[in-house]
């Protein structure tokens, strides 16, 4: 027990990051995200979407709720009907807030006919999801009733599924690498013998996922199969990470789908004029953006990378006639895109340095008569290491690398 509450808690850290908040006025499982939090998860949104626009990705928005129609369609409202929250109009009709993004994305898709030349259709949309969770269930923000996805929809030929997957994959392994988690791979497989649990035949599902296996080989990874763990309307590629405590987490994840475009009749236009079945992939980097951080926040104890950081750099002035010095230096960090504030407060030095260290702020500029004199700021890390006087240009150009490279 001793050595468990040692360990990190993305709860506690959480709070003492102030990333986010709890209301027992709002409901457990319902996240509050203060401006700190906010300003981290758009940075890991904007960063997928950064990688995912390299690869022509298009953003869609959609509501929160659709009518129960659409999901008895899907096959969701049979699959998932306890878990959803339900919502029944003045006039009768029965409507339920949104547990996955996938059937509006279909919609949009399906709003026209498409030329095969015009494929693939490559959807991404950052939004909130909603699930009925139990509250005993319910665990800081790794397990919410409320979660945001960073998903994604491809709608593709069969010919062309192979090369989207890579791209997907190209795009986790970038991501994840910015935060220094390797990833091993799970291929995640249907079980034969609970068919009730699965949409479509057997023929779709050994199709589908003797395509997962080519497209692992042809990667050159081991991937470890695992019976039962496939999405009820696909098999899929899980990546699988290993934090700083040896825990392993399945994060990323993409899903080849052959069942949903049957259900909506997805088709293309092809090279003959005929309508040909056509495939989606499912992809979410993040998966759930709670989930993911409280992942990260443990991870790395708190000590967000200095992109992610809220706070990058916390000035420090020795006394009152060094915090017009510490002003000018603020100014300059704003202006070059650093973000920068300054501990104005009456303690000595010592307790400031220990107090921004505590809060897990990546640099400490103290500022005295000295460094007034010649223009610098002392510089310390963290982690403890001293990086001694800077000029601001020096210190600039050090931090600009680290940011633009992720470490």
């Amino acid at each position: 027990m001793s050595e468990k509450s040692e360990k990190p808690d993305h709860r506690k850290l959480g709070r003492e990051l102030d990333l986010f908040t709890f209301s027992e006025l709002v409901g457990g499982g319902l996240p509050l995200w203060t401006p700190n939090g906010t300003l981290v998860r758009n940075l890991l949104d904007d960063f997928v979407w950064e990688l995912r626009k390299k690869h022509g990705y298009e953003q869609v928005d959609i509501p929160h709720l659709t009518k129960k129609d659409l999901y008895i369609k899907s096959g969701h409202w049979d699959k998932f009907e306890d878990e959803l929250f339900k919502i029944t109009t003045r006039e009768g009709h029965e409507f339920a807030m949104k547990p996955m993004n996938c059937p509006h994305h279909i919609e949009i898709f399906n709003r026209k006919i498409w030329s095969y030349r015009e494929l693939p259709v490559r959807y991404a949309n950052t939004t909130k999801c909603y699930r009925d969770e139990q509250t005993g269930e319910l665990s800081g923000i790794s397990r919410t009733r409320a979660f945001t996805q960073d998903d994604a929809h491809v709608f593709c030929r069969f010919s062309q599924i192979k090369e989207e997957f890579f791209k997907i994959w190209d795009i986790v392994h970038e991501f994840y690498g910015a935060v220094g988690f390797d990833l091993d791979v799970r291929l995640s497989l249907h079980n034969p013998d609970e068919k009730e649990g699965y949409l479509g035949d057997s023929s779709v599902w050994e199709n589908a996922e003797n395509q997962l296996r080519e497209i692992v080989k042809e990667k050159g990874v081991e991937a470890k199969e695992q019976i039962g763990e496939a999405a009820f309307y696909g098999p899929k590629v899980d990546f699988m990470a290993v934090d700083s405590l040896g825990r392993e987490w399945q994060v990323a994840t993409i899903q080849l789908d052959m069942n949903l475009p049957e259900r909506f009749d997805l088709t293309c236009v092809n090279e003959n004029g005929e309508r040909e079945r056509i495939a989606m992939v499912h992809a979410a980097i993040m998966g759930s953006i709670e989930r993911y951080l409280s992942i990260l926040i443990e991870h790395v104890q708190g000590a967000l990378p200095l992109w992610l950081s809220p706070v990058q750099v916390k000035i420090l002035p020795i006394a009152d006639p060094h915090k017009s010095y510490a002003n000018e230096t603020l100014a300059t960090l704003t202006e070059n895109g650093i973000r920068a504030d300054i501990d104005e407060g009456n303690e000595t030095l010592n307790k400031k340095i220990r107090d921004g260290k505590l809060k897990k702020i990546p640099y400490l500029f103290v500022i005295g008569d000295k460094e007034i004199e010649e223009k610098t700021v002392t510089v310390e890390s963290r982690d403890g290491k001293t990086l001694g006087k800077q000029t601001l240009e020096e210190i600039l150009k050090l931090l600009k690398k680290e940011i633009d490279s992720k470490a």
